[in-house]
């Protein structure tokens, strides 16, 4: 209930940097996370963590060897997320500076980039260079998720995000609707970055 007030609160405050109105249900966030390595010792990057309705769901599958790094932009997320979830590797920063932001944590390549941020409040020059940057990143054979609402998908926006992600990566796979959240939402993983 805690983390459903400090998201409400962190969305009333500035609605266009949450992007949500309430966090992602356990359902999608176990769909997105489900690109996080299991064995080994990976290093997965998450963009937007919010409040950590998805950490929590990298959290189940990351092994003990692996890696959790949570880049936050909203300070009141970050200091949420660093008194409430003290196992994650929280950076405050902006996901457009990811590849020197990860650099500075002795961070090369990542395996996997789980994201829950609010594409469609994004111009496209800023989705782009994140895109961009997260392709920069991925290790061969890492993997990319994010969050598509369902109600959205034939909007101009949406449209132009997919062709976005076919541009940047060689492999956009979309995977079904889950409709146990509040909006149903489907998740695009993207494979294989195109240089």
């Amino acid at each position: 209930m805690e983390e459903y007030r400090t998201f409400v609160a962190r969305a009333w405050r500035d609605p266009a940097t949450v992007g949500a109105v309430i966090p992602s249900s356990p359902v999608l966030a176990r769909e997105i996370a489900s690109i996080v390595p299991t064995a080994g010792s990976p290093v997965v990057v998450e963009l937007g963590p919010g409040t950590g309705a998805l950490s929590s769901a990298v959290a189940e599958r990351l092994p003990a060897g692996g890696r959790h790094i949570a880049l936050e932009l909203d300070p009141g997320m970050v200091e949420h997320l660093r008194t409430n979830m003290p196992q994650l590797e929280v950076i405050e920063g902006d996901a457009t500076d990811l590849g020197r932001i990860l650099r500075e944590a002795g961070v090369e390549s990542v395996d996997a980039v789980v994201s829950g941020l609010p594409w469609s409040l994004f111009p496209g020059e800023s989705q782009g260079r994140i895109l961009s940057e997260v392709g920069g990143v991925l290790a061969p054979g890492g993997a990319f998720t994010t969050i598509a609402y369902a109600l959205a998908l034939g909007s101009t926006g949406a449209r132009l995000f997919r062709r976005r992600l076919e541009r940047g990566f060689d492999e956009v796979v979309m995977t079904r609707t889950v409709w146990r959240n509040m909006p149903p939402a489907r998740t695009y993983i993207c494979r294989r970055p195109v240089s």
